[in-house]
């Protein structure tokens, strides 16, 4: 059977197609699939499991659809790192940790969101470690519904204001820190998503041998999976029906 990753889907009222064209991906793939991985970014934003807003209500009905059909796997992203246990007993999901290993079509596979990776956007990980900090989170989830909102909101603007000024090679993963992540775990393969680069390549381990680097797109002017059998294919495909 098929295993299927995907991330990035940014899942949000104000993207009815993306929503539509997941609903749609699920109906048809996941009644056939061993399991589903979501590896970080399902959500546009998430303020914690207590959330009420039309993100929050399309997202359990995007993860209530997909366990409804296989075992579902979810893994934090940049924008919905206050994913909790809440969501996963509401759903059905599985929440894994970020970096997470699989045995898959014979290898072991590093599954990762991929930001962890993008080690020359120092400021970045700065910022990153804070917001995933124990502390800063039950602070942060202690708060009231609408101050988190406000708060995510000025993250946003934030984050915006800064990738807006960063070259286009820091903002991407460093590869042979990936690399040797993936020699440390004993992987031959990893799958990724976050930096909206989708693509296939080769990696170079520090002992020499060859590994593959899978990169999820963001879902917008397709959908992006990658199917995972007695091989790995990467697809782009579109988001509403033939005909639609």
């Amino acid at each position: 059977m098929t295993t299927l990753f995907v991330s990035d889907l940014h899942l949000d009222p104000a993207a009815p197609g993306v929503s539509a064209g997941f609903a749609a991906f699920i109906e048809r793939e996941a009644p056939r699939a061993a399991a589903l991985y979501i590896l970080g970014d399902l959500a546009e934003t998430w303020i914690g499991d207590d959330d009420d807003s039309a993100t929050a209500a399309t997202v359990r009905v995007a993860l209530r659809r997909a366990t409804s059909h296989c075992p579902t796997y979810l893994m934090h992203g940049n924008r919905d790192f206050l994913f909790g246990e809440r969501l996963a007993a509401e759903t059905g999901a599985t929440l894994i940790d970020d970096p997470h290993v699989i045995t898959a079509a014979g290898q072991r596979v590093l599954l990762a969101h991929g930001d962890a990776y993008c080690t020359a956007d120092t400021a970045y990980q700065r910022a990153r470690a804070l917001l995933r900090s124990d502390d800063w989170q039950r602070e942060t989830l202690a708060r009231s519904v609408a101050e988190r909102r406000e708060m995510a909101r000025q993250l946003r603007a934030q984050s915006r204001a800064a990738n807006a000024n960063k070259a286009d090679n820091i903002m991407d993963v460093t590869e042979s820190d990936l690399a040797a992540a993936m020699q440390a775990l004993d992987c031959t393969m990893v799958v990724h998503g976050h930096t909206h680069r989708p693509g296939i390549h080769d990696v170079r381990l520090p002992s020499g041998g060859l590994a593959r680097r899978y990169v999820l797109g963001d879902w917008g002017r397709c959908g992006w999976a990658l199917r995972l059998n007695d091989a790995a294919t990467l697809e782009c495909f579109p988001l509403a029906p033939a005909g639609a």
